[in-house]
Parts: structure tokens; C-alpha cells; sequence
């Protein structure tokens, strides 16, 4: 008789009862660091592109890389790599929310003390329930084996691959540099960073317009043009089209093709003149001219069609992640059920933050909001109901955003949608207390920033104690870890938000929601609680981009979402996006025709992913710096007055074949064992 298997014990990397240095100082203060620095590029990403990339495996590797030089342990490296990369996650729920409050008239003014402290309060407050929330369901959710958390395994395989670091780093460091110097280079007006053509389809006079036999009324129109744009010469946007992958940028640059190429021009040809009574009050178009009049016609008629689009495409990547999300809320009633059952573990790979820590954490935190929203509301009823969504909705969103990471990775979290859903609750149950007006979309807001910051950073999170559960990190060290990266991300990352708004209104913009600071999701917010709340929404326009998302589904688009916020993006940034998406399709093409093998094929993607990164990084940091300058009225020399097209195509094709050629000379030789796969 053949004895019963016992189930094999999971053993950590570092054994529990290995002594090694791991809350270090310098570990700590190398991840703020590294926490500010990728927020502060993920807070660019987001205003500009609608999108962030994942922090993980840019931490890993430069905190690995840094480490090394000063001869610092595996587990410090966890720590610097768990610290660094919480203020992506922090970012990605400010740059959705923030920028709302702005859009929506809620704050009159950005540039304020009262702005910096409410904005930092909804961020530290959203990031501290995140870590709260996930402290109570870590032990049981790391090790359930239902969730394979595919970006943890490739994160603990590039640690425990350490001597791949240093080429790795270099790699990355070398894309921030090239990156940085090509940005800066087109602030110099050495290149055109974008250019714009008017493109007139045609004219008509008064002229009566016949369908089949009968004729209609006469049509006054001034002719049909569109202003379309070359792709911006941005290394920023095309390594996000080079991460996101050919068939999701196309995507994303249909939406583009769509509002400038078929709505903006027909708009303008069957309207010409009328389109002074259909677009808002003080909305002059007399003062725009031929491209003026096409901006105006996508910012005022395009773009909340394509509120409506999104609106649709949120829901619908919930209803596609019904199961995930229905088994993700089941199970953090039975996780939460079984972790207060379970005592508190004398191992230090299972030691958590006391939990009565934890809940009276919970506890301040809740009455500190409420406090909060009633400095917004004036109506304790309301700041009462409002802090109970944002408790009751944060902590299931939480253990849903976990899960979800255990599935499929933070890279495609859907946290956007699960704030949509937040706000809409939160806006309904205002409106049936009798909090309206500007007050009452504060609090919606208010609710909306702490759970999306909440639920991004509890997914990170969990991706980080998955690591640090392979590695043998100790948990409560990685929580304390990332408190502290959450109150510095938090005190900083209004500065960024700050710089590129005001430069924006500097240079003749009008701040967030201006083509070249689109802040998509944050306008899709402000839509959503001004329409709710406020009355202060196009509806009929916001309506027909629902039919037009239901009809996205039903030809079965693979990501309606994405399609609308084509719409809602500046055509140069949707342009430049798809570029990056065939210089991935390009690079894939060759690696394929030169016959790697699978270890090869690996060593390539990742050194894609290590540029591509790299790329966003350098800008990021560069325009932000650029911002800076604005506003302190640096003024930078003008190589070029006008400078030549050809210039910025070249530009252009210079970035092409750096990202094509650096990854494909990093094959590496057949005989090499695979490296882990970065999965952003």
C-alpha cells in the first residue's frame, strides 16, 4: 500500500531564521527616493498619455543595481524595491482623481496651500487604508494557490537572478539618459515636437442637400477641414506604445482616427456656421480660425461623446471580470474571516503589523474623514454617508484589486473602474440625502480619490508581499516600509501635479484638461459628478457615446475603454503611442526571423521593456524639470526659430532604431539559460 503524499512545505528563499541585514537605512532611503522619483514619472504619464506603467521591475532592478555597488543583501534590495515602487501606485489614484477636483470647479484654484494639504491628505489617507486593508488579508492571500501572481514570480526570479542586475541597470540608465537628452533637445526647438496640417475636405455653399428623391432644407456650411497631426516626437509616448504592444496601441490610435479623421470634419461641413449655437455659452468661434474651430469642435462635442464611451467601456471590463471580481469579493469575507482566527506567527517571514494596530489605524482613519468631508460638504449626514462608502467600498475594492493582481498582475488592474463605480455611489447616495451643488461633488470626489488610491495601492502592495513571501522578507518590515513610501509620495507628488498644471496656463494652455495635459480618466470623473450632481453635463452628447460604446461591444473591440480615450487624447499623443506599437511589432518581426531560441527570445523582451521604460522615465523627469523652468522664467536658447519637419521625422526614426537594435544585440548567446520575464 502506497503511503499518502504529504503536501511539500513552501520554503522562502531566504530561510526565516536566516539573520540578514534588511530594514537598512540606506535600503530605506535609497526606495523614497526611488518612490518620489517613479511617482513623480508615473504623475507626468498619467496628466499627458491617460496611462501609467508599473514601478516593480524598474525598482528591482536600479535599487539591485545600487545595492550592489555598497555590497547590500537580498532582502535590503526587497525593501528598496518594495519602498520604490508604491508611489506608481499612488500616483496612478491621484492623476485619475486630483486633477477632478480642478475640472469639475470644486477648487477654484490649484496652486494653493488648501489644494498641497487636502490633496495630500486624500492621498495618505487612500494609501495607509491600501496597506491596512491588505495587512489583514496578506497571510492567507500569498499563499493561496489559486493565484499564481504572475508579476511577483518574474519580480523574486530577477533578485534571486542578481548578476543579471548591473547590465540590466545599464540598460535602463542608458534609455533615461537618451531619452532625457532627445526631450530636452526639442525644448531647444532643435527638432518640431509635433506638427499640426489642416486638412480641408471640401466646400459647399448654400446648396440644397438631396437624399434619394426627395430634397431637404438648404445647408449653409463653410466647407469640411480637421487638423491632424504628425505623431509628437515624444520617447515617453512611444515606449508606451512599445510596452502596451502593437494591437492595443492600434486600438488606442483608432479612437484618434475616429475623432479627427470622420467627427471633427463632418461635424464642421454639414454645421459650417451653426456650430456657434451648438457649441457652450462663451465659446467664441470666430476667434479660433480654421484649426481653433476643429479643437473646439473635439473639446466641446467630441470629447463628451467620448466620456460616454468610457463611461461604457469602464463598466463593461468589470462585467468581463465579473467571475474575478465576484470570487475576489467572497473571498475577502472568508480571508478576513480566517485571518482573525489565525494568532499572530513568532516566525519572521509571517509577521504581520499588530492587528490591533491595524484597526484602531482603521478607526482614526475613519474619523479623520469624516471630518474631512464635512469641511467639504458642511452636512454631517453627508460627510457621515461619504466616509462610510469610502470604509465599506475601499476595503472590498482592496481585496478585489489584490486578487486581481494575483491573477493577472498590477499592469492590468482595472482601478479606474472600480472608482467609476465608487463615484457613482457615492454621487447617488449624496443626491438621495440632498447634498448637491459643488459641495456635494467635493465629497463624491473626496470618496472617489481615497478608494482609487486604496485600491492601487493595495494591489501593488500585494505584489510586494508575494515577493518578499518567495524571497523570505519579513512582512511587517514591508509594511512599515511602505507607510513611510506612502507619506512621502503623498507630500510630493502634489508638486509635479502643481508644476505641469501652472507651466500648462504659462504657455497658453488652460491647465488640466488641455490637449497637452488630458488627465482622460480625471475628466471622465468630474463629467460623472458635475452630470450627477451638479446638473453641469452634456448629456444628449454623453448619451450617444453610450450607444456608441454599447456598439464597440457588439463588433466585439477588445478594449472599448481604450477606444474612448483615443478619442479624448490630442491625435499627436494617440499617434505617437501606435508608433511605439509597430516599432514593437518590428522588433518582434526580427527576433522571429533571426531564429532565437526561447532563452534568446526572453533576454529581448525584457531588454525592450528595460528601453521602453527607460525612455518614459527620461522624459518624464526632463519635462517635469522643463516645467520647473516655466515657472521660474528660465528661458531656455532656441536653436531653430522654425526648425524643419525632416528634422523631427528624423528625430523620430533615430528613436525607431534604438528601440528596434538594443534589445535584438541583447539576445545574448543560445547556450545562456532563460532569463525571468518581465511582465509590465
Amino acid at each position: 500500500m502506497t503511503p499518502p503524499q504529504t503536501e511539500k512545505k513552501f520554503r522562502s528563499y531566504v530561510p526565516d531564521k536566516t539573520n540578514m541585514r534588511e530594514f537598512t537605512f540606506r535600503a530605506v532611503l535609497l526606495g523614497l527616493v526611488l518612490t518620489a522619483v517613479l511617482g513623480a514619472a508615473n504623475a507626468y504619464l498619467g496628466l499627458k498619455a491617460g496611462m501609467t506603467i508599473a514601478a516593480t521591475y524598474p525598482a528591482a532592478v536600479i535599487g539591485m543595481a545600487l545595492l550592489k555597488l555598497v555590497k547590500g543583501s537580498l532582502l535590503e534590495e526587497n525593501i528598496a524595491r518594495t519602498i520604490g515602487s508604491i508611489g506608481e501606485s499612488v500616483a496612478a489614484g491621484a492623476v485619475f482623481t486630483i486633477p477632478a477636483f480642478v475640472l469639475s470647479g470644486a477648487w477654484q484654484t490649484f496652486d494653493s496651500p488648501g489644494a498641497y494639504w487636502k490633496s495630500t491628505v486624500l492621498m495618505i489617507v487612500g494609501g495607509i487604508l491600501g496597506i491596512l486593508f491588505v495587512t489583514l488579508l496578506r497571510r492567507v492571500m500569498v499563499e493561496d494557490p489559486e493565484l499564481p501572481f504572475p508579476e511577483s514570480v518574474a519580480a523574486s526570479e530577477i533578485h534571486k537572478a542578481g548578476q543579471q542586475g548591473g547590465k540590466a541597470a545599464a540598460l535602463l540608465f542608458k534609455a533615461m539618459g537618451f531619452g532625457s537628452v532627445l526631450y530636452f533637445l526639442g525644448a531647444m526647438n532643435l527638432y518640431s515636437q509635433s506638427r499640426e496640417f489642416i486638412i480641408r475636405i471640401g466646400e459647399i455653399g448654400r446648396t440644397t442637400l438631396k437624399l434619394g428623391p426627395r430634397a431637404v432644407a438648404p445647408v449653409i456650411g463653410a466647407g469640411g477641414f480637421t487638423t491632424v497631426s504628425a505623431p509628437s516626437v515624444s520617447p515617453a509616448y512611444l515606449g508606451v506604445g512599445f510596452i502596451i504592444g502593437p494591437r492595443l496601441a492600434a486600438l488606442n490610435f483608432a479612437g484618434g482616427v475616429v475623432a479627427w479623421g470622420l467627427m471633427v470634419p463632418l461635424l464642421i461641413y454639414f454645421l459650417g456656421p451653426q456650430l456657434q449655437t451648438a457649441l457652450p455659452a462663451g465659446a467664441t468661434v470666430g476667434a479660433w480660425g480654421l484649426g481653433g474651430l476643429s479643437g473646439a469642435v473635439w473639446k466641446f462635442i467630441v470629447r463628451p461623446i467620448a466620456v460616454g464611451g468610457m463611461l461604457v467601456g469602464a463598466c463593461y471590463t468589470l462585467f468581463r471580470m465579473r467571475a474575478s471580481l465576484g470570487s475576489g469579493m467572497r473571498r475577502a469575507v472568508s480571508d478576513l474571516k480566517k485571518s482573525s482566527t489565525q494568532a499572530e506567527s513568532t516566525l519572521r517571514t509571517e509577521r504581520d503589523l499588530n492587528a490591533k494596530t491595524v484597526f484602531a489605524g482603521l478607526g482614526a482613519t475613519f474619523l479623520c474623514m469624516i471630518a474631512l468631508y464635512f469641511y467639504f460638504t458642511g452636512v454631517i449626514s453627508g460627510a457621515i454617508v461619504a466616509a462610510v462608502v469610502m470604509l465599506i467600498l475601499g476595503f472590498f475594492f482592496a481585496a478585489v484589486s489584490g486578487n486581481l493582481v494575483g491573477l493577472i498582475g498590477s499592469s492590468n488592474n482595472p482601478v479606474s473602474g472600480l472608482t467609476l463605480c465608487t463615484l457613482i455611489v457615492a454621487a447617488l447616495l449624496m443626491v438621495a440625502i440632498g447634498v448637491s451643488g459643488p459641495s456635494g461633488v467635493a465629497a463624491v470626489l473626496g470618496v472617489a480619490a481615497v478608494v482609487c488610491v486604496s485600491s492601487a495601492v493595495a494591489g501593488e502592495m500585494l505584489q510586494d508581499l508575494k515577493v518578499g513571501h518567495i524571497l523570505g522578507g519579513t512582512p511587517k518590515l514591508m509594511e512599515i516600509g511602505d507607510i513611510l513610501g506612502i507619506v512621502v509620495a503623498s507630500a510630493v507628488l502634489y508638486f509635479p501635479l502643481l508644476w505641469l498644471h501652472l507651466a500648462n496656463i504659462k504657455s497658453g494652455g488652460i491647465g488640466f484638461g488641455d490637449p497637452k495635459l488630458s488627465a482622460p480618466q480625471a475628466g471622465l470623473m468630474a463629467a460623472l459628478a458635475q452630470g450627477i450632481l451638479g446638473g453641469n453635463m452634456a448629456w444628449p452628447l454623453v448619451i450617444v457615446g453610450i450607444f456608441m460604446g454599447f456598439a464597440l461591444i457588439m463588433v466585439q473591440v477588445k478594449s472599448p475603454m481604450l477606444f474612448a480615450v483615443g478619442m479624448y487624447l490630442p491625435l499627436e499623443t494617440t499617434f505617437a503611442i501606435f508608433v511605439g506599437g509597430v516599432i514593437r511589432w518590428a522588433t518582434d518581426k526580427l527576433r522571429d526571423r533571426r531564429g532565437f531560441n526561447d532563452a534568446q527570445k526572453a533576454r529581448v523582451d525584457n531588454a525592450g521593456v528595460l528601453v521602453a521604460s527607460g525612455l518614459i522615465t527620461g522624459e518624464a523627469l526632463t519635462g517635469l524639470l522643463i516645467a520647473l523652468f516655466v515657472l521660474r522664467n528660465i528661458h531656455l536658447p532656441q536653436i531653430f526659430h522654425n526648425p524643419p519637419v525632416m528634422l523631427g521625422f528624423g528625430v523620430l526614426a533615430l528613436l525607431a532604431i534604438y528601440m528596434i537594435q538594443i534589445p535584438l544585440r541583447n539576445a545574448g548567446s543560445p547556450d545562456e539559460p532563460a532569463p525571468p520575464t518581465a511582465m509590465m
